[in-house]
C-alpha cells in the first residue's frame, strides 16, 4: 500500500527541519547586513530560511506523487473579494481581540516595533509576495494536501493550522497563523486552489504592511486594543460588524463552492456518458 506524505508525525518533522535550517542559516543574516541594507538582508535571509525547506519537502512530495502538481486555478473570480473581506473581518473581529489578551513582554514588543519600521519595497516583497507563496506551498500545498489524503478534513485543517502557528515560534503570531491557517485550509479543502489560499495569506500580510504606514508606533505602545478601536462602544460595534461580514462572506463562498462542485459533477457525468456511447 502506497504511503502518503506527510503523516502527522512527518508534519511535526517538517516544523523541526524548518527551525533547524533557520538556525543553521541565521549567521547569513549577520553577514549580509554588512553588504545590504536591513530590509534586503531580511528578504534574502527569509528566502533561504523558507526556500530551502520548501525545495526539500517538494522533492519528497514529487517522489511520493510524481503525477501531481500544485493547482493554481481560481474556480470563480467572484470568490476573490469575498475572501479578502472575510480575511479582514477575521483579523479585526477575531484575531486582534484574542491576541490582545496575551501580554507582550517589552523586549518582544520592541522587536516588533523595530520590524514595523521596515516599510520599503523589500519588506513589501517579503510580506505580501514571498511569504504567502512559499508558506502556502508548504503548509497547504504539501502539508494539508497530504493530510487530506489520510485524515478527516477537520483533523487535517486543525493540525496543519497548528503546525503553521508553531513554526512562528511565539504565541502572538501563533494566534494569527492558526486562525488564518484554518480559513486558508478550509478554502483549500473546498477548492484545492493554492492561489486562493495564497490570497488569504497575502491579504493578512497586506494588512500588517499597511498598518506600518498608518499606525503611530509610539502611540501603539501605550494604547490597548479597545482604546485603539475608539472605546468600548466602537469596539463592540466593530466586533459585531466583523462577525456579520465574516458570516456573510463565508455563506456566499460556500454557495460558490457548492455551485462549482455541482458543475464539476455534471461535467464528469457527461464525460462518462460520452465515453460509453
Amino acid at each position: 500500500m502506497k504511503k502518503h506524505y506527510p503523516s502527522i508525525s512527518q508534519g511535526f518533522g517538517i516544523i523541526a527541519i524548518m527551525i533547524f535550517i533557520s538556525i543553521i542559516v541565521s549567521p547569513v543574516l549577520i553577514l549580509i547586513k554588512f553588504v545590504f541594507n536591513s530590509e534586503l538582508s531580511f528578504l534574502i535571509s527569509y528566502l533561504l530560511f523558507v526556500g530551502i525547506p520548501f525545495l526539500i519537502f517538494n522533492k519528497i512530495k514529487k517522489g511520493t506523487y510524481p503525477q501531481e502538481s500544485y493547482q493554481l486555478d481560481i474556480i470563480d473570480t467572484r470568490a476573490i473579494p469575498l475572501i479578502i473581506m472575510a480575511t479582514l473581518a477575521l483579523i479585526i473581529g477575531v484575531i486582534s481581540p484574542i491576541s490582545s489578551l496575551i501580554p507582550i513582554p517589552d523586549s518582544f514588543r520592541d522587536l516588533l516595533m523595530n520590524y514595523s519600521q521596515q516599510k520599503g519595497i523589500y519588506s513589501f516583497i517579503l510580506l505580501v509576495i514571498a511569504a504567502p507563496i512559499l508558506e502556502e506551498l508548504i503548509f497547504r500545498g504539501i502539508v494539508l494536501d497530504g493530510f487530506l489524503k489520510q485524515y478527516s478534513p477537520l483533523k487535517s485543517i486543525l493540525i496543519s493550522s497548528t503546525l503553521f502557528g508553531l513554526v512562528h515560534l511565539n504565541p502572538w503570531q501563533f494566534i494569527t497563523a492558526f486562525f488564518i491557517g484554518i480559513f486558508a485550509g478550509w478554502i483549500y479543502y473546498r477548492t484545492r486552489s493554492l492561489s486562493l489560499a495564497i490570497l488569504v495569506h497575502a491579504s493578512t500580510n497586506s494588512c500588517a504592511f499597511i498598518a506600518r504606514h498608518l499606525i503611530d508606533v509610539d502611540l501603539y505602545k501605550e494604547e490597548s486594543l479597545i482604546e485603539g478601536y475608539g472605546g468600548w462602544t466602537n469596539f463592540t460595534l466593530i466586533i459585531i460588524s466583523s462577525f456579520v461580514v465574516l458570516s456573510i462572506s463565508i455563506y456566499l463562498l460556500k454557495y460558490l463552492f457548492q455551485k462549482y462542485d455541482e458543475k464539476q459533477s455534471f461535467n464528469k457525468n457527461i464525460d462518462t456518458l460520452t465515453s460509453q456511447l
